[in-house]
């Protein structure tokens, strides 16, 4: 009995904040060192203050994006509508500017309003007529996919961003700090906000625990998993008016490179993809280190095609390594 007390001493004395510590969380922060070691070798500008800002500017747009999936994820479901809840958000937003000043207030709430249906949709689908996510989303997807290229007759879209669309993504409201920067901020805040402090946010890990123990003891759990999607088909058309407004103008396109990106950066960061488990500072670090690794990619002249192949790579080991264990019962 003496020896087992010996021991198990040690690990007592470790201190504290070291047993708090998501091993994920932890491995991405270490591997975004690594990347960071490893793109000063390619390139001398790439540590230094103005680029790695750059990079914080471009990672806001799939932040904003990444937070939306996260919180679906947390359910134990997927969203696949991404890509095109991001381009509804940024081209219809861009039609809405097109009807003089009233339009140009309205646009980007509008666009927002778009996304919000699409998530809309989806969650009625998956909570009230229990179809799986995956089917769902997928078919909203190409709905809204096919809505755009009747609405633009295949062509692309010719509406431009206001300027209130090009000063959320390109300007700079507080000195040496971009606004998109700051916008991911305070999303970040509000999910951090919703998932440690509000009753939502113990609904959403509970039904992702178990969805049928958190509905007996009294969780309302359909109309939470309907403001998840909601909220994530939301963001997910915001983030396109903020690329519409970094752009510019709208593009078909424009959100397909964003949905293993987003869903990467999520498992990246820990949140397991069975739901029930996750950080949002795992999602903030999975963020950055996709970002740093598209930077890599293109400084080495990677094509798309071999992107997709890393992000599906990354996201079986993350699956491999994190994935297989079960939420917490």
């Amino acid at each position: 009995m003496s020896e087992m007390t010996t021991e198990r001493q040690p690990a007592r004395r470790l201190p504290k904040f070291l047993h708090g510590v998501d091993p994920a969380v932890a491995t991405a922060f270490a591997c975004i060192l690594l990347l960071l070691a490893f793109g000063s070798f390619y390139s001398t500008s790439f540590l230094s203050p103005e680029y790695l800002l750059q990079q914080l500017k471009v990672a806001s747009f799939l932040g904003v994006i990444a937070t939306g999936m996260m919180l679906v994820i947390l359910l134990g479901q997927i969203d696949l509508s991404v890509p095109w809840s991001v381009a509804v958000g940024g081209m219809m937003a861009c039609a809405a500017a097109a009807f003089g000043p009233a339009g140009e207030v309205l646009a980007i709430p509008f666009g927002i309003a778009c996304g919000m249906a699409i998530g809309l949709v989806n969650g009625i689908g998956v909570a009230y007529l229990r179809i799986p996510s995956m089917i769902i989303t997928l078919a909203t997807n190409a709905v809204a996919q096919g809505l755009m290229v009747v609405y633009t007759g295949g062509f692309s879209p010719q509406d431009s961003a206001t300027a209130a669309m090009r000063w959320l993504a390109t300007g700079s409201l507080l000195p040496g700090v971009p606004n998109a920067v700051v916008i991911w901020a305070i999303i970040g805040a509000v999910a951090v906000f919703l998932l440690t402090r509000t009753t939502f946010g113990r609904s959403v890990y509970g039904i992702g625990n178990r969805e049928r123990a958190a509905y007996l003891s009294g969780v309302d759990t359909r109309r939470i998993v309907m403001v998840a999607f909601i909220i994530s088909g939301a963001l997910s058309a915001f983030g396109g008016v903020l690329l519409a407004g970094y752009a510019s103008k709208a593009a078909q396109s424009m959100g397909d490179t964003y949905l293993l990106p987003a869903i990467a950066a999520v498992v990246l960061g820990g949140t397991s993809i069975l739901g029930g488990r996750g950080s949002y500072l795992g999602t903030v670090a999975g963020v950055i280190l996709i970002t740093l690794l598209q930077s890599i990619l293109s400084v080495m002249q990677m094509p798309e095609a071999g992107r997709q192949i890393i992000y599906g790579v990354v996201i079986v080991a993350m699956l491999l390594l994190y994935g297989r264990t079960p939420p917490v019962r």
